[in-house]
């Protein structure tokens, strides 16, 4: 398979997931699965990120795409999450939620790579920020896994050996904790990470497909549109 390919297939694991948090319980057998599906997706766009960082022939064009669409993206995740704007009052209190979608947990790990392939900042510098950065995405979906995980690939791109066991633990440890955290009977569709290096590794060709814009651009604009769509429905469902 393609990268398009792959890409269309880990797409549609999202909107299972999602599907799956708005209107499935996850305690149930239906719910574990369907979320199980959706892991895949996250460290699969964190594997095509690093490729698209060794292939764009602009790096900052392809940071400001990605911190733009994280933007865009940002009230239609609080949406679905919660039904209101980011902004808003309750209890007498005015609150604000500041959770952030994949897309810009995606920037952060693209800005780790920037980091590290600088020849600006010494080591210990490059570790301090990938460390800040890493916290920093515990505000957004997948937190420093894709950090983690989109370092690994690209640091050891030429070592495979080192490179998938160390991509799969990035997502698969903390993955493990969240089990052992919440309880194995109602988490173990977090051990869905697994399925993401299982496919790379055995189906990715390596090729990008067609080139068509359409191509490039859908899944920037389908993350934001579904969301929208979805925490419509959502919400409207429960009134």
């Amino acid at each position: 398979m393609n990268r398009n390919q792959i890409k269309y297939l880990v797409v549609a694991a999202m909107l299972i997931d999602h599907i799956d948090w708005g209107w499935v319980h996850t305690a149930t057998v239906p719910g574990q699965i369907m979320h199980f599906i959706g892991r895949l997706t996250g460290p699969t766009m964190a594997y095509f990120l690093v490729e698209g960082y060794v292939h764009t022939r602009n790096v900052k064009r392809y940071a400001l795409r990605l911190f733009f669409f994280a933007l865009l993206s940002w009230l239609p995740f609080v949406y679905f999450e919660i039904g209101r704007l980011p902004v808003f009052w309750y209890g007498g209190e005015l609150r604000f939620f500041y959770a952030q979608g994949v897309i810009f947990t995606l920037f952060l790990g693209l800005t780790a790579i920037r980091v590290w392939d600088s020849r600006r900042f010494p080591m210990p510098v490059k570790i301090l920020v990938i460390f800040l950065l890493c916290l920093i995405s515990r505000i957004g979906d997948w937190w420093y896994m894709i950090i983690l995980g989109c370092l690994s690939v690209h640091v050891f791109r030429d070592r495979p050996r080192l490179k998938w066991p160390l991509f799969t633990l990035s997502f698969l440890i903390p993955c493990i904790l969240l089990c052992v955290e919440n309880g194995f009977a109602n988490s173990w569709y977090q051990l869905g990470v697994a399925l993401s290096p299982l496919l790379l590794w055995s189906c990715y060709n390596g090729e990008r497909g067609s080139g068509k814009a359409v191509h490039k651009w859908f899944f920037y604009w389908f993350y934001p549109a579904h969301l929208v769509i979805l925490g419509i429905l959502r919400w409207v469902v429960r009134l």
